[in-house]
């Protein structure tokens, strides 16, 4: 996992190909069907582009699409294994249906899937690593899918401007603050992707429990849960807060954002505020992402936990195939 997040950066040198381009069908519109780490990048295309025409799916198969949604769309299967079972269910009522897809995968029965029925495919580089550590090889590959050349070459600069390193200890010390307590992050609703990969990296590399939410919504809910009182304090006081600020955010969350803070901090509840000031919007997301993994590989560390097997989700495999 160390070497997973110290390298990160050179995943943005990886050269998608598409094998069995010829039938790959151009579309203005993409659902992409993942999950876990296999739909985390396809997440964030909507912090890089709010108004990109992406819906990710989640779950089994492809309910909650009409049929002319589905035709008009390109079915995007993303399974780093390529032996998810939900994703496997989509690829084959997708197939059934005669809808146009492609498949995202290191190997397994998705990609056997893909080869056996001329299906487009990208085969992702097989590093051995955890699938929410190859966010760089994923966002590639769907940026590939999508037709976004453009975007393909903005985001390989990443490979020398984006410096793992340089977020090592900053991570270290995010970890210590965060220890004893359950992390909450927070962001504006266009930066939820990137809370929600925050949330994941604690909840994966750090085995904690952690959680996140969006403004400006959690202003009309969540924040009251907090209005600490001597009866709830004991509640209170095992959560702190991880706040992203956005200095492009629109003007009015920017200024709840402050408020929330200030009476989060006046109720003496533990908030960490970071920043989000790159100019460059990819740079932007990776660079808090980095953080966010090294500040779960440090808490992973400060429990005496192993950071990098899921061995939970390995169990929770097997049980349910029995």
């Amino acid at each position: 996992m160390y070497e997973a997040i110290k390298n990160f950066n050179t995943q943005f040198s990886y050269g998608p190909e598409i094998i069995n381009g010829e039938f790959l069908t151009k579309t203005p519109g993409f659902i992409v069907v993942g999950m876990g780490g296999s739909a985390l990048a396809a997440k964030l295309l909507k912090t890089w582009k709010p108004d990109i025409d992406v819906s990710v799916r989640t779950d089994y198969g492809l309910e909650g699409f009409t049929t002319e949604e589905l035709k008009s769309k390109l079915v995007i299967l993303s399974s780093y294994s390529g032996n998810t079972e939900e994703v496997i269910e989509a690829f084959n009522e997708a197939k059934n249906k005669n809808i146009s897809m492609a498949v995202v995968a290191v190997g397994g029965k998705l990609l056997a899937l893909a080869k056996e029925n001329n299906i487009p495919y990208i085969q992702l580089p097989d590093t051995k690593i955890q699938p929410r550590s190859a966010l760089g090889f994923s966002i590639k590959a769907f940026l590939k899918l999508m037709g976004e050349e453009s975007e393909l070459k903005n985001i390989t600069e990443l490979a020398t401007t984006l410096k793992p390193s340089d977020f090592e200890e900053k991570g270290k010390m995010l970890a210590e603050k965060i220890k004893n307590c359950v992390p909450v992050i927070y962001s504006s609703n266009r930066n939820s992707s990137v809370a929600y990969n925050w949330k994941i990296k604690l909840n994966e590399t750090g085995k904690i429990p952690a959680f996140y939410n969006v403004l400006p919504e959690l202003n009309h809910n969540e924040m009251n849960g907090f209005d600490v009182k001597d009866s709830t304090r004991e509640l209170s006081n095992k959560f702190c807060f991880i706040v992203l600020r956005d200095i492009t955010d629109n003007p009015e969350i920017i200024k709840r954002t402050k408020v929330l803070e200030k009476l989060y901090k006046d109720r003496n509840l533990k908030v960490e505020t970071l920043e989000l000031n790159e100019k460059n919007i990819w740079l932007k997301i990776f660079s808090s992402l980095i953080l966010a993994d090294w500040t779960a590989y440090y808490t992973a560390l400060s429990y005496g936990l192993e950071p990098e097997q899921v061995p939970m989700v390995e169990e929770f495999k097997k049980l349910i195939l029995e």
